[in-house]
């Protein structure tokens, strides 16, 4: 078996994006000119360059414990990987098995396939199985769920439109895409945004991932940003309405204000930038950080805090020259950013593995929240407590990790409220119901949970055929839509469940 470099080097960039490394990811890919490359992404699974290591580390140990004369298996204790290339170790272990006079096995080979084979040759009970005897929570049936297909690579982000049952995503493949998923229409139509670039003096596709997207508030204008370094205001009827370009770089996200009136972006270039929405002119530019910029969001219409890899957190506002607060605490990259419900407390998740709570009113974090063992990826607010649609139920917080786990925090007091533990691998999204009373979490388990906010309890799941990147409720609160690795989308609708 070989393998062409262009081969190994989009083996490489798809384990950094699924590996949750996507900036390392963005790098390496510029660099190895994944996107001259003739690979289409969608056909390559998810996991592969592991698969095939792991199949590499299966044939070297097949080698060693085949006999002489071919056909006696011996017992072989699992070689590391760093010991399957390196042909002294291999050598010597098979002179050592040689020199055992060992019977022949007749029971089954030692499997050494990791847990991809075992799921591969002896499915086990499902992680939703599972929680169905702990739990009493039930797997939600193929019949509530629609799977949209149409993306060529991996489906990154999708959001609701505030108003109505139009669900949008993007994609690895250069394309954001509308659905219709409203009762009338269940077959799921799509509108194909494609993103495109001026080259020598025609459109062609950009060939960059669509990074970020974000409906406005009456929900009759989609933005997205995209590696590209261009963000884009989109029609509902998929018409390109303006193409925002000052950005340096890729933009990393983007997002309305509550008004309607202006766009915020952060890009790899390490600024941020408002943009008037109505003109898609640049209203202006912020260069504070030192390092890519990963995250915004909006505090009022005017004002916003911003994160960086550069691990420091800056708070704007419009036509003011310098930051107005600025927070240092964070030892590691700041992968997400949010302001509670009525813009009173900033909640930071960073690489350093801690959740930090900020306010306006001190230099200082309110709350340094330890307790994930792994990188925290992101982190929602509860729509719920004064000043919410939801006042009597309390203000709380969540937040994902790479250590496989969700936590729901109280942060009048700093403290974890639940530890939400059934999925088995990263959780890359979490995002709570509009009533406040359940928790949708998406992992590379491919796994959709759904929790109850209340008890922590898991009260549905569904399986889908790719990690999970991105799951968000509608406006209604009963469906769920989810956007996974193999280019797939899916609505969960949980109405009579």
């Amino acid at each position: 078996m070989s393998f062409s470099s262009d081969e190994v080097n989009f083996l490489v960039y798809r384990y950094l994006q699924e590996s949750g490394f996507q900036h390392s990811a963005y790098t390496f890919g510029i660099e190895s000119h994944i996107s001259q490359s003739n690979i289409n992404g969608a056909l390559v699974p998810p996991a592969a360059l592991l698969s095939i290591l792991q199949k590499g580390l299966q044939y070297t140990e097949a080698e060693i414990s085949i006999g002489e004369d071919g056909t006696e298996q011996r017992i072989v204790e699992s070689l590391s990987l760093i010991d399957a290339v390196m042909p002294d170790v291999v050598a010597s272990r098979q002179n050592q098995l040689n020199q055992q006079q060992k019977p022949i096995i007749k029971n089954e080979p030692h499997d050494t396939n990791g847990e991809e084979t075992k799921t591969a040759t002896t499915p086990a009970v499902s992680s939703t199985e599972q929680n169905m005897e702990v739990d009493g929570s039930i797997e939600i049936p193929a019949s509530k769920a629609t799977v949209l297909r149409g993306h060529e690579s991996e489906v990154f982000i999708c959001a609701w439109n505030p108003t109505t049952d139009l669900l949008a995503s993007g994609s690895g493949d250069s394309t954001a895409r509308i659905w219709d998923m409203s009762d009338n229409c269940t077959s799921g139509n799509q509108l194909v945004l494609r993103h495109c670039i001026q080259k020598g003096g025609t459109e062609v596709p950009s060939n960059k991932d669509v990074t970020s997207l974000d409906w406005n508030c009456e929900g009759t204008l989609l933005a997205t940003g995209s590696y590209d370094g261009y963000a884009r205001i989109w029609r509902t009827d998929g018409r390109l309405a303006s193409t925002l370009g000052q950005h340096k770089g890729p933009i990393f996200a983007l997002k309305w204000n509550k008004r309607g009136n202006y766009i915020l972006s952060a890009g790899v270039d390490k600024t941020t930038i408002i943009w008037d929405a109505p003109s898609g002119q640049c209203t202006q530019q912020f260069s504070f950080h030192s390092a890519p910029a990963l995250d915004v969001d909006w505090q009022t219409n005017t004002s916003f805090a911003s994160c960086s890899t550069d691990q420091c957190i800056h708070v704007c506002r419009l036509n003011v020259e310098k930051p107005i607060k600025s927070f240092q605490g964070h030892t590691n990259e700041v992968n997400a950013i949010k302001w509670d419900p009525q813009g009173n407390l900033l909640a930071s998740c960073s690489d350093d593995m801690t959740l930090k709570i900020w306010s306006m009113k001190q230099d200082t974090c309110v709350h340094d929240l330890q307790a994930h063992s792994k990188e925290i990826y992101t982190i929602k607010w509860s729509p719920t407590g004064p000043g919410t649609a939801n006042p009597n139920m309390n203000l709380i917080l969540a937040s994902a990790s790479f250590d496989s786990t969700v936590r729901l925090w109280d942060v009048d007091r700093g403290a974890c409220i639940h530890t939400l533990t059934k999925h088995t691998e990263p959780v890359y999204s979490v995002a709570f119901s509009p009533d406040g009373k359940f928790l949708a979490s998406g992992s590379f388990d491919k796994c959709v949970h759904i929790w109850s906010t209340q008890s922590g309890q898991l009260v549905h799941s569904y399986k889908g055929t790719g990690g999970i990147f991105e799951v968000c409720w509608n406006s209604r609160g009963d469906k769920v839509g989810a956007s996974a690795s193999d280019g797939s989308v899916f609505v969960l609708d949980l109405r009579k469940l």
